[in-house]
């Protein structure tokens, strides 16, 4: 734990550690922003998220005692209020990262929350599962989806403040718990500090030949099927997925041999990646959108899906060329429409900056500092 002040506790908490994700590098940013702070959380997989927190004071819940559910995270969905529950934190601030259950963390002290979205399983279930959710989650919803509704509304009321990534985001609270909240964009990962560390498998397969890159998650609402889909009709081009979910066997059988699919690389395989490639391709739905801004901070432009939270962050000419579907035909105007602009990559980087971790780190601690002083941030 640390302070702003001689002598508060802040302390963090978070939904669980068990992937390599843009929440996941917030909550770092969040760490370095309050120095010796203890992360608490539902579940932990120290191999399977980042690096980073071997060397943090991180404390998990009942839950992770089961290795099922640390290496099968969405099988706990159900579980994950009950062992939120179950965690007291002691702290004169609580700052919470969330999506849906961190919130529902118990404390003395007050809870600041920075949310990335309302829970998406139960506020956006077919985005967030497919069109075609399996047997048992289906059941889960139709059973549980009324009770973790009342406890997803109610922990959201015992916050003192609530912070949304985007204004998006800050529609979606008010919506779903008649909360107002301020807007603090997340910062894009640091990853521009790492030195390059080639990988001479990619580079054989690359053989010269240039590269869009795809950093996500693979799970439906990421929309990576539209993007495979596209350099089936590009063969000429190359493709580098790095990410894994549920959708990577049926993405692999998809995909050409135009196509690499990369997971677990470190922050200098990635730099050194985003150094080399043309531009990032992102067309899913998102709240906010990291990457692109992570790709900006490389002077690197992106196609991204014109939704959401690209509209804020993403300025189209500059940054980024948009696409108004997310389909393979779309990839491809878009592909093309890289090709035939001038990108300027200074302009890339300045825009990116304004997006940096300094940014959020100030504006996370004034937050705090205004919580403490019961000075509502919220607007």
């Amino acid at each position: 734990m640390t302070n702003t002040g001689s002598s508060l506790k802040v302390a963090i908490a978070h939904d669980y550690l068990t992937q390599r994700g843009g929440a996941e590098r917030v909550v770092l940013a969040m760490a370095r922003a309050f120095p010796g702070a203890t992360v608490h959380t539902t579940l932990y997989d120290p191999a399977e998220t980042f690096p980073e927190y071997a060397d943090l004071d991180v404390r998990t819940s009942w839950l992770n005692r089961f290795a099922f559910f640390r290496h099968n995270h969405r099988a706990a969905l159900p579980l994950l209020p009950f062992a939120a529950s179950s965690m007291e934190i002691d702290a004169d601030v609580v700052l919470v990262s969330s999506s849906g259950w961190a919130h529902g963390m118990r404390t003395r002290g007050r809870k600041l929350v920075y949310c990335y979205t309302p829970a998406r399983w139960l506020h956006q279930s077919s985005r967030y599962l497919g069109d075609h959710p399996g047997f048992l989650e289906s059941l889960i919803l139709f059973v549980l989806r009324p009770l973790l509704k009342l406890w997803d509304r109610r922990s959201a009321r015992e916050a003192a403040a609530y912070i949304a990534i985007s204004n998006l985001v800050q529609d979606r609270i008010h919506a779903a718990y008649g909360l107002d909240s301020t807007v603090l964009p997340a910062p894009w990962p640091d990853t521009r500090s790492h030195a390059s560390e080639p990988m001479a498998d990619v580079e054989a397969w690359l053989d010269g030949r240039p590269y869009e890159l795809c950093v996500s998650r693979l799970l439906p609402y990421k929309n990576v099927r539209s993007v495979v889909a596209a350099y089936a009709e590009e063969p000429g081009r190359r493709l580098v997925i790095v990410g894994r979910g549920p959708e990577e066997d049926a993405l692999r059988e998809l995909a050409g041999d135009n196509i690499l699919f990369l997971q677990n690389i470190s922050d200098g395989q990635l730099a050194w990646l985003y150094r080399g490639c043309t531009a990032l391709i992102a067309i899913s739905y998102e709240d906010f959108g990291l990457t692109p801004l992570e790709a900006a901070s490389f002077g690197r432009p992106s196609i991204v899906l014109r939704w959401g939270g690209f509209l804020e962050t993403q300025v189209e000419g500059v940054t980024a060329v948009f696409v108004d579907q997310p389909t393979a035909e779309a990839v491809r105007v878009g592909l093309a429409a890289v090709d035939a602009a001038t990108w300027d990559p200074d302009a890339i980087r300045d825009h990116a900056d304004r997006y940096g971790e300094d940014v959020f780190v100030k504006a996370l601690r004034d937050a705090v500092d205004a919580v403490v002083a019961d000075r509502s941030p919220r607007t």
